[in-house]
């Protein structure tokens, strides 16, 4: 069995967290060309940076532009360290040489953030160069700890592999450069017996400059890297047990999925889901590849799988929210039997890169619900040259996602009779029928979640001694 097997920044945060990977990966030697000793194929491994240091890098960053340069310094010198720290703890024979490797990067990337912090400006070409070191130093780390373990490993810089645009911070793969890369460089290691082991989150372009996927997006490389190789399962190694049915920060007692569709997976990846990167999906779905979610605490757990057919109860499958939303109101008398007034509005929204997640139109207006507000202030100017505009913020989004919405259609009035008392600003059911989107304000969102949830899956919650 052909696995890409991916590991979170949770799981890669400290040793005691890689030495969980290296018995995940292995449970033993390799004593078979080629083959673990459960009898797999060596896995191809894709790891995160250690926890929180993605975090720490954009800081850094934001130093830079301040022109702080003794501060941006002094916070990569802590990284540094703490990759020392950890890369130390978990090798003996390929110490010295990882911790040179380790070194020579920082040194480079300290040296940038010095020239940044002089220009007193970084831009999204040189933000994903400060960013893919903590992918790639850990890529490094965890090779290093399985070479350790007696498990034959070969550490591949991902971007000599994943080939995208040169849309900085948000690329796009070359699914069929890429395929290519992965067939010359992933598989003589997988061929040699070797584990592969690869930062997710990075790219390169075509000339070799680095590119990152967006957050989240270790998630989506192993999904590309498994989708190339034709890999028979890719999984998600996380600190949770699979996809719940609501998130366990707001709703105490949520229950484990244990099967669900592509299409169900996408709907709450999009809408908040944190377990799963919402582009994940989409090269899995593309070669009907199941995508697992296992937790590396507790490895012997059966998680949740996705697969192109779910496990039908009857109900729904889940509920997602997305917080700390903004609702545009469009309005406009034009709009009256008006061709092309949709067009230009939704024009608008292009031109300033900003994605819309929910619309609903009346005969004179549209609402519509963004996250991303960097650039609102430019699309409410241009949206008023043709119409009148308001703008609602601290609004969130609830999806109760469900293929048995299509088929059951008590289930929509079921959802919208659990949040009665709640004022819900927008109520929307795409054609496909498999989710029903409220959008209310954020302050209602634990009531209104653990009502949904209450009337759902109350009698199938997860116990809390579980």
């Amino acid at each position: 069995m052909n696995v890409v097997m991916k590991f979170g920044g949770t799981s890669v945060a400290d040793p005691d967290a890689i030495r969980r990977l290296v018995a995940i990966v292995g449970d033993g030697p390799v004593t078979d060309p080629g083959r673990t000793r459960d009898g797999h194929h060596a896995p191809i491994v894709v790891v995160s940076a250690l926890a929180g240091v993605t975090d720490k890098l954009i800081e850094v960053t934001r130093f830079a532009e301040d022109g702080d340069g003794e501060r941006a310094a002094s916070a990569l010198r802590a990284l540094l360290d703490r990759h020392l720290s950890v890369a130390s703890a978990v090798t003996r024979e390929s110490r010295e040489s990882t911790l040179s490797a380790i070194r020579a990067e920082f040194d480079e990337l300290i040296g940038l953030v010095h020239a940044l912090a002089v220009l007193r400006e970084v831009s999204p070409r040189s933000l994903d160069a400060v960013v893919a070191v903590g992918e790639v130093v850990s890529s490094r780390i965890v090779a290093a700890a399985l070479a350790d373990a007696g498990i034959r490993s070969a550490w591949i810089d991902a971007r000599r592999v994943l080939v995208t645009d040169a849309e900085h911070t948000a690329a796009a793969p070359d699914m069929t450069a890429t395929a290519e890369r992965c067939r010359s460089l992933i598989t003589p290691a997988l061929a040699a017996g070797a584990v592969p082991v690869l930062g997710g989150f990075i790219g390169a372009t075509a000339a070799g400059v680095t590119t990152t996927l967006g957050r989240g997006g270790s998630d989506y490389s192993a999904a590309i890297f498994g989708a190339s190789l034709d890999v028979d399962e890719i999984q998600i190694w996380t600190d949770v047990d699979g996809m719940l049915t609501a998130d366990p920060r707001v709703v105490p007692e949520p229950r484990l999925v244990p099967r669900l569709t592509f299409a169900e997976a996408s709907e709450l990846a999009y809408f908040g889901a944190k377990v799963l990167h919402p582009s994940t999906i989409l090269p899995a779905v593309a070669k009907n590849i199941p995508v697992r979610i296992l937790n590396s605490r507790r490895p012997g757990n059966a998680g949740t799988v996705i697969t192109a057919q779910g496990d039908s109860n009857g109900s729904l499958t889940a509920i997602a929210c997305k917080r700390n939303v903004t609702v545009v109101d469009i309005t406009s008398t034009r709009m009256l039997m008006a061709h092309g007034f949709l067009r230009r509005l939704f024009e608008v929204f292009e031109r300033f890169k900003t994605a819309v997640d929910v619309v609903t139109t009346s005969e004179v207006s549209v609402s519509v619900t963004v996250d991303d507000t960097r650039r609102l202030d430019g699309v409410v100017d241009n949206l008023r040259s043709f119409a009148e505009v308001s703008c609602e913020p601290e609004m969130a989004i609830i999806c109760a996602v469900g293929e048995n919405l299509r088929a059951d259609p008590t289930l929509f009035a079921s959802a919208v009779t659990a949040l009665r008392g709640i004022p819900l600003r927008l109520v929307s059911q795409a054609a496909g029928r498999r989710n029903v989107t409220f959008v209310l304000r954020d302050a209602d969102v634990p009531n209104a979640m653990t009502q949904l949830h209450d009337t759902f899956f109350a009698e199938r919650a997860l116990s809390k001694s579980r």
